[in-house]
């Protein structure tokens, strides 16, 4: 599976992703990249927030980041969700997100 960074954007001390995220799913993973964005499978279902709540645990645990530094900037209702993350940068998070191999 070929990978790209056109869904990180860096400014400064934080960065953007662009995130496709499919709520419901069996397990919760990252499994590749959709149309310029990062596609991430959620267990969780997409009421009262709780794909997003997971969505940001997710990050958080994998990136080894504080929840509190990641906010849905676009998207909170939608499947397509820009994300920014303070304090990390490009490298960490592909080594985190992407596959080892």
């Amino acid at each position: 599976m070929q990978f790209g960074i056109t869904w990180i954007t860096a400014h400064s001390d934080e960065l953007v992703l662009t995130l496709r995220v499919v709520p419901r799913a069996s397990k919760t993973e990252v499994c590749g990249e959709m149309n310029g964005a990062l596609k991430i499978r959620l267990q969780a279902p997409p009421v009262d927030g709780k794909a997003n709540k997971a969505l940001i645990g997710f990050l958080a645990e994998r990136l080894d980041v504080a929840p509190g530094r990641i906010e849905i900037l676009a998207g909170q209702t939608g499947r397509n969700k820009r994300v920014r993350i303070q304090g990390i940068g490009i490298p960490q998070v592909l080594a985190a997100l992407l596959p080892r191999g």
